[in-house]
C-alpha cells in the first residue's frame, strides 16, 4: 500500500448512457431521414425551420438521461 486512498469504481450507468445517446441520436436522425423525401417538397425557408428544430429536438431527452447518469435517477437532485 502507498497510502493512496482507492479510486471510486466507475458506474455502470455511465456507459450505457453512452450507449443510449448514441442510440437516440442513431433513431432521431434514421426518423428525420425518412421523412426528407416529404420535407424536400417544402419551400426552402419552412425546411431550414424544419431541420433546425429537427436539430434541437433531439437534445430534449438527454437531460434526463445525463441525471440518470451521474446520479441514479431521472431528475437532478433539488
Amino acid at each position: 500500500m502507498t497510502g493512496y486512498p482507492t479510486p471510486p469504481q466507475p458506474s455502470w450507468r455511465k456507459p450505457v448512457g453512452m450507449l443510449l445517446i448514441v442510440l437516440i441520436i442513431t433513431v432521431w436522425a434514421i426518423i428525420v431521414g425518412s421523412c426528407s423525401r416529404f420535407i424536400g417538397q417544402w419551400p426552402m425557408p419552412v425546411q431550414i425551420v424544419v431541420y433546425l428544430i429537427a436539430g434541437i429536438v433531439w437534445i430534449l431527452p438527454l437531460k434526463p438521461l445525463l441525471a440518470w447518469m451521474e446520479v441514479g435517477r431521472f431528475r437532478w437532485r433539488e
